[in-house]
């Protein structure tokens, strides 16, 4: 399993559960101010705000304060977590301390605080993403290094009263579910990940979630004119692909999202050569084309009304005799060329048959692309924020306001018309990188994109800083994030509702 934390309900108050469930851990909530009622805590030798102020504890999210306890015949550990104001982002942070506070622990009993429904699928979602991992090791855990104490704990039991509750509950367990599905894609070793590997494992989500496949291979790919997929693949003796996910419920509201990934499943740069240390994360370039994989196989978990299609444009940039070469100009579906002036900004030539044919084929009402794109937007802002570039408003707006409610923030950035002359080529349509000095990769890297959208409402995402981590922090753990696909998940559910 992606997470081995597994969620299950306590019932009743969490000191009762902790008994009948074998647990050795037992977690309250303490908020700023005063603590818990009396009868909520198990008894101990001492007045609780004692214990509180002895660790200068103020009930902030990821705070927490552990003692001894002996309950029902048996030692415990008790953990007071601070849970701030209980807002979705205080209780995300709350969930992801816990946990790893919870390292080593068969069983762990949690009370909720009083919070929104949003608020206690953000705790669930911290909790359980704060316990992701992924190891391909040979062996038992204790052999390979990760010794017991470094584990998650095995179950996090939970003290849910009431049906809205508990179903806050699980659409979190859902959203997790899903962000971990996108890290596992994205994690996985590019040993085996090449395009026709990410097929598969579309394949293995469209059985399971109900959706239909359609995938386009070498052949059909070169008769239908996908010459961007076809260039950036041509290096490799994986051959590209073009995966197509599509969900239609029964009750639609009657909008069509098309929904882009970017899936270079290896990125060398081609034979415009990464240097080394750069090519060490590639593995994660394809890490926009898994979220778009793993919103697709939560759509129907969650009850999202809008219809939606999921193309992941698939290929490995590998440099080779048969490689695209600097100089070299493609035919893009749909007609409109560019040309080539450095093979390592493969995925906006992938992405522009992707958009194109979206645009052309699907009849989209919006169409968002989601990419680690450009060194630029990381650059531009950090680790944590991914670049938004929009042609509309109010689309903007309501990805801005679902990246804040899914703890995975975007900044806004200008699609900015006097740099369009910056990809202007001599001798095509367009050219792939910027050649008159303007700057602003990320920017000028939107601009290309803008021209294959086809006047559709459209946004991109560019997640080059967001998408990896290279430590823990909150839910976050490190290597592949799944950043954006909770973003995602949360505008349509909110644009179905």
């Amino acid at each position: 399993m992606p997470i081995q934390t597994r969620v299950r309900e306590a019932g009743g108050r969490p000191v009762e559960a902790v008994a009948p469930l074998g647990a050795d851990a037992v977690a309250l909530p303490v908020r700023p101010g005063p603590t818990a009622p009396a009868d909520a805590l198990p008894e101990l030798p001492f007045p609780v705000e004692e214990l509180l102020a002895l660790h200068r504890a103020k009930g902030e999210p990821g705070e927490i304060v552990a003692a001894p306890v002996r309950l029902d015949g048996r030692l415990c550990e008790l953990l007071l977590y601070g849970v701030g104001e209980a807002a979705p982002a205080d209780l995300r942070k709350a969930g992801a301390a816990l946990t790893r506070r919870g390292r080593g622990r068969d069983t762990l009993v949690a009370g909720l605080p009083e919070a929104s429904s949003d608020g206690l699928a953000a705790f669930v979602e911290g909790a359980l993403l704060a316990a992701y991992e992924f190891t391909i090791r040979s062996g038992d855990d204790e052999d390979a290094g990760a010794g017991k104490g470094k584990r998650p704990p095995g179950t996090l039991a939970l003290a849910v009263e009431g049906a809205d509750a508990w179903a806050a509950v699980r659409r979190g367990e859902a959203l997790a579910r899903a962000a971990a599905r996108a890290r596992d894609l994205a994690n996985q070793p590019s040993t085996d990940k090449g395009p026709s590997w990410l097929a598969g494992r579309a394949a293995d989500i469209a059985a399971e979630a109900g959706l239909e496949l359609r995938v386009l291979g070498e052949k059909e790919l070169a008769e239908r004119g996908f010459g961007g997929l076809l260039a950036v693949g041509g290096g490799s003796p994986r051959p590209p692909r073009l995966i197509e996910l599509s969900y239609r419920p029964e009750d639609a509201d009657g909008r069509h999202v098309v929904l882009v990934g970017k899936g270079i499943a290896f990125d060398s740069g081609g034979l415009s050569l990464k240097p080394n240390d750069n090519m060490k994360t590639m593995k994660t370039d394809m890490a926009g084309g898994g979220a778009v994989m793993a919103v697709m196989g939560a759509l129907r978990g969650l009850g999202v009304r809008s219809r939606v299609t999921g193309l992941v444009a698939a290929a490995e940039n590998m440099p080779s005799g048969s490689a695209m070469r600097p100089g070299d100009v493609i035919t893009h579906y749909g007609g409109r060329t560019s040309e080539v002036l450095n093979t390592d900004a493969e995925g906006r030539l992938v992405l522009a048959d992707a958009l194109a044919y979206a645009a052309a084929e699907l009849d989209p009402d919006v169409i968002v692309d989601v990419a680690t794109l450009t060194g630029a937007a990381k650059v531009a802002l950090g680790l944590r924020h991914g670049a938004l570039y929009a042609t509309d408003d109010d689309l903007a707006d309501a990805l801005l306001a679902a990246g804040r409610a899914a703890g995975e923030p975007l900044w806004r950035m200008p699609l900015i018309d006097e740099y369009r002359p910056g990809i202007d080529s001599d001798v095509a349509d367009v050219a792939n990188i910027e050649r008159r000095g303007f700057g602003g990769g990320s920017i000028m890297a939107a601009l290309f994109l803008r021209e294959f959208a086809g006047g559709r409402r459209w946004a991109h995402l560019d997640v080059a800083g967001p998408a990896r981590a290279t430590g823990e922090d909150a839910e976050i753990t490190k290597g592949a994030t799944g950043f954006g696909t909770r973003l995602l998940l949360t505008w349509l559910g909110a644009a179905s509702g």
